[in-house]
């Protein structure tokens, strides 16, 4: 199967601005990601989608891939779909622009979901203990199979009776898409509960189309905001002060 990446990075964003480049050691966001996804050995090809000059420069600077995209597009999925229009391959990894801690082994077992001819779509979850009523870290709970029920910025499941062996976990926004299933999905309209929880994944589901979620030890951390940046140094150093 011919598998490819593709990273969204746009410049524009309400709580920090041009993060795709910040410094993270002697090397930006943007390059982390790209570097460890080009890394992984898994893709024939990388390539950043961006919306910016600058980021595009920047990328082309350290020796990547990038292609520009209109900067009309709601989310990354809709960059990325840009992208692909005039690519041949039969799965593309949509890795966010701003996880550059990401690496290898949850990449591959995310691809590895389609050696199953029924995954259409595919993500990534991690076990979750300690802040679950974190709004910003969503939650996902699933079938028997492995297939999305329900996400969520709530806490789900509910545990009514406080049992011990309730389990939880988060959301990884990774996603895998066979070519057909991305062009159906941005095809799509904006769904009702896409819009209440501002989850675009839940289009999916509205919508019929199963999502087969892959548990992994990688939990990720994405720069948001300049706190992450700081968060992220300190996982390289930990014996940062400042």
């Amino acid at each position: 199967m011919n598998f490819i990446a593709v990273i969204p990075a746009r410049w524009q964003s309400s709580r920090f601005p041009g993060k795709p480049l910040a410094l993270l050691n002697d090397k930006s966001v943007i390059q982390h990601v790209y570097e460890n996804v080009l890394n992984s050995g898994l893709f024939q090809q990388v390539i950043v989608a961006t919306d910016s000059q600058i980021i595009l420069d920047a990328v082309h600077a350290f020796g990547g891939t990038a292609q520009m995209t209109s900067s009309d597009h709601h989310s990354g999925t809709d960059r990325i779909a840009e992208v692909c229009q005039t690519l041949d391959f039969d799965v593309v990894v949509n890795v966010q622009g701003d996880e550059p801690f990401i690496s290898s082994e949850p990449l591959k077992c995310l691809i590895s979901a389609f050696l199953d001819p029924k995954v259409q779509v595919a993500s990534l979850m991690h076990r979750i203990s300690g802040k679950i009523d974190d709004h910003n870290q969503v939650k996902v709970v699933c079938d028997i199979h492995g297939y999305a029920l329900y996400f969520s910025r709530s806490v789900i499941p509910f545990n009514r009776d406080y049992n011990s062996d309730v389990e939880y976990f988060g959301h990884v926004g990774v996603y895998a898409f066979r070519r057909e299933a991305l062009f159906k999905f941005i095809a799509l309209p904006t769904a009702k509960l896409e819009n209440i929880e501002k989850l675009e994944q839940l289009r999916l589901l509205e919508n019929g189309i199963p999502i087969k979620m892959i548990s992994t030890n990688y939990a990720g951390l994405g720069i948001d905001t300049p706190e992450n940046l700081v968060q992220a140094k300190k996982l390289l150093h930990p014996n940062l002060t400042t």
